[in-house]
């Protein structure tokens, strides 16, 4: 054991908390080589990912949607989103509101070119980051706390996983009840006149003689934060720190969006065989430096072109 005198460098322990990646399957121990030490002794263990491990999310930003080929040719529609910045501002522990074990780990990206106002600015510079445009929080399990200022990277999520992707939808201002709510409206004839898209009765009789909370009726369509479940990555850039994500995600275009692991794909189903343990608890820049610039799913199977037999 580690005498109580002695402390240990941050550095060296902010570099052990780093994993090496899934791809890069060599890890390496950095040992305490103090002389004065009867025996070295590794100073902490590397977490290891397993089934129960909550990894942290990333807030990117969506820049529109275009299209990709996989092997067999066949086409399909990605929405493409941009990390920027993205970095560990804060670990909050302890908290009242935070489900057990898990730690609530602030996440902040874009450098902001608006004014911050003093306290926002003196939280940036204990955590030592740059002033970020938007901050967010995310609930992981302790084995995957990484410390304050470690940047996120788009090589965190690999090609072939499932995410779960968060965002306020396009508002569309006040909308009626056909729009709304898919209401069928009144009849197109036989005596309606000129309420053929209207809700129809709202209520009953004098019993109970009011309208039920939660009526479907009309009302601003939109502008709420809706997420979008089991979408998977298709294409990975380094280079640009890019995530090519396959179908829709909410919001407009330059809009933040909150992505993490799909919560609902538990452990080993969340991530393509030959991925598993994913980077954990984040991939180490160093290495992303040394992966290709374009990583790109396998969507695996037969040719769907070719004719089946009858």
């Amino acid at each position: 054991m580690l005498s109580s005198k002695l402390k240990p460098n941050t550095f060296i322990l902010n570099l052990i908390k780093l994993n090496k990646s899934a791809f890069n399957r060599s890890f390496s121990s950095i040992r305490d080589t103090n002389p004065s030490l009867e025996s070295t002794e590794t100073l902490t263990k590397e977490p290891k990912w397993t089934n129960n491990s909550i990894r942290i999310g990333a807030i990117a930003r969506k820049k529109g949607m275009s299209a990709l080929w996989d092997e067999w040719g066949v086409r399909h529609p990605v929405t493409i989103l941009q990390l920027e910045q993205v970095q560990v501002v804060q670990i909050k522990e302890n908290q009242k509101r935070i489900r057990p074990p898990l730690v609530a780990v602030q996440v902040g990206c874009s450098e902001g070119k608006n004014r911050f106002k003093k306290p926002l600015l003196g939280h940036f510079e204990n955590a030592g980051v740059n002033p970020k445009a938007k901050l967010l929080e995310f609930h992981i399990t302790p084995d995957a706390v990484v410390p304050v200022g470690t940047e996120i990277k788009a090589a965190h999520f690999v090609p072939g996983q499932y995410v779960d992707v968060t965002a306020p939808s396009i508002g569309k201002g006040f909308a009626g009840v056909m729009k709304r709510w898919n209401f069928k409206g009144l009849p197109a004839s036989h005596g309606t006149s000129l309420a053929h898209r209207s809700a129809g009765s709202t209520g009953q009789n004098q019993d109970p003689g009011r309208v039920f909370k939660g009526k479907k009726m009309a009302g601003r369509l939109g502008g709420q934060s809706a997420t979008v479940l089991n979408l998977k990555v298709l294409k990975i850039d380094n280079y640009l720190n890019l995530i090519y994500i396959k179908g829709s995600v909410p919001g407009f275009d330059n809009q933040f969006v909150r992505i993490r692991d799909a919560i609902k794909k538990h452990g080993k189903k969340c991530f393509p065989s030959d991925c598993i343990p994913p980077p954990f608890p984040t991939i180490n820049p160093e290495i992303v430096k040394t992966m290709p610039r374009e990583l790109m799913a396998k969507t695996g199977g037969v040719d769907p072109f070719i004719p089946k037999e009858v």
